[in-house]
């Protein structure tokens, strides 16, 4: 099967100012979706799979997954994501050509859900998929980020019960886990980072609580250095307050040397986008920029449209996009929806 989408990133691609429309036609609706982008021989790929379809419940996760590149300018359905069932929360980036999926979680129709161990491998040149090694400690809602291309980082998540603490290391050439030093902040799940340079930066999350409503957000930025002679091993300190809200699932993507955050929401919500206070969640335009060589913060812009459910900024030449998600009154998306960048290919 594929799937035409009617907006092309022939303007991202050019040296000329971006001027772009919202679109993405083509795409169905899905959010909470795992998204990334990256570089496959000398064309730009964007992947999304997973997530939930426009139904908002747990019979509408779905395994589904689809890919736009620069050579064909359109999106296309590929092989669905290995698996008994579809699941929510999981992480992607792209490492030396390969598209790498790492946990999530999945939901039955008595609500219970369960977080996977699984790292799923598409090959865009074969057009397969792989099973890579197990996590170490099964996660959901995690942030992650890619170092030298060639190590994934996952930071923090959600394990089955409970946050944890843990940053897990992958090396994507080996296939192999490693330990890195955990975050000093308590554990959350979907906290909002990425990683450029040395640097992983990461900021708010929901932890939980005592009383009524089990999830609040937790305000804090945190900044890790690499060590680059043995990486796993992360400096930590504590970084400046954003402007703004506190973040739950933001989309988030590396331009440069870059941190950049777009969209969120400043109230936890379960997978059907109403917060655990009972309240139903609004999404935002904001779009933020962490510069990581100064330790400051930027406002930039905002958006087009507010958008929520987020993990990652799909950053393509020197615009990101975030792919699906959920609008204004749970609405899900199946658009994209631009964020105008700069430089992001110094």
């Amino acid at each position: 099967m594929r799937l035409s989408v009617t907006l092309t990133f022939a303007c991202v691609l050019s040296a000329a100012p971006l001027v772009a429309q919202e679109g993405g036609r083509g795409l169905v609706p899905v959010s909470n979706n795992a998204v990334a982008a990256g570089r496959v021989g000398g064309d730009w790929w964007v992947f999304t799979a997973l997530g939930v379809d426009s139904t908002r419940r747990w019979s509408g996760i779905t395994r589904r997954a689809a890919a736009w590149s620069s050579a064909t300018r359109e999106w296309r359905a590929l092989p669905d994501v290995p698996g008994d069932q579809g699941r929510l929360a999981a992480t992607a980036q792209v490492v030396r050509g390969r598209w790498f999926i790492f946990g999530g979680y999945t939901v039955d129709s008595l609500g219970g859900e369960r977080s996977l161990p699984s790292v799923d491998v598409f090959d865009p040149r074969t057009g397969r998929w792989s099973r890579g090694r197990d996590i170490p400690v099964p996660v959901d809602d995690a942030v992650s980020g890619v170092y030298r291309d060639s190590l994934v980082y996952l930071v923090s998540g959600w394990h089955d019960t409970d946050n944890v603490r843990d940053v897990q290391v992958y090396d994507a050439v080996l296939d192999a886990w490693s330990v890195g030093t955990p975050i000093p902040g308590p554990g959350v799940f979907g906290h909002s980072g990425e990683l450029a340079g040395a640097t992983i930066v990461y900021v708010d999350g929901a932890v939980r609580q005592s009383g009524d409503v089990k999830y609040r957000l937790h305000s804090q930025v945190w900044i890790g250095t690499i060590n680059s002679a043995r990486p796993t091993e992360i400096a930590w300190r504590a970084g400046p307050a954003h402007p703004g809200p506190s973040l739950y699932r933001a989309a988030v993507g590396r331009c440069g040397g870059r941190i950049i955050f777009a969209g969120g929401t400043g109230n936890p919500y379960n997978y059907n986008g109403i917060g655990y206070d009972g309240q139903p969640s609004s999404p935002l335009a904001t779009v933020l920029a962490f510069e990581t060589r100064t330790s400051r913060w930027q406002a930039l812009p905002p958006m087009p449209v507010a958008t929520m459910d987020h993990r990652a900024l799909a950053v393509v030449g020197d615009t990101g996009w975030v792919v699906g998600g959920m609008r204004a009154g749970q609405r899900v998306s199946g658009t994209m929806v631009p964020v105008a960048l700069s430089d992001c290919r110094s």
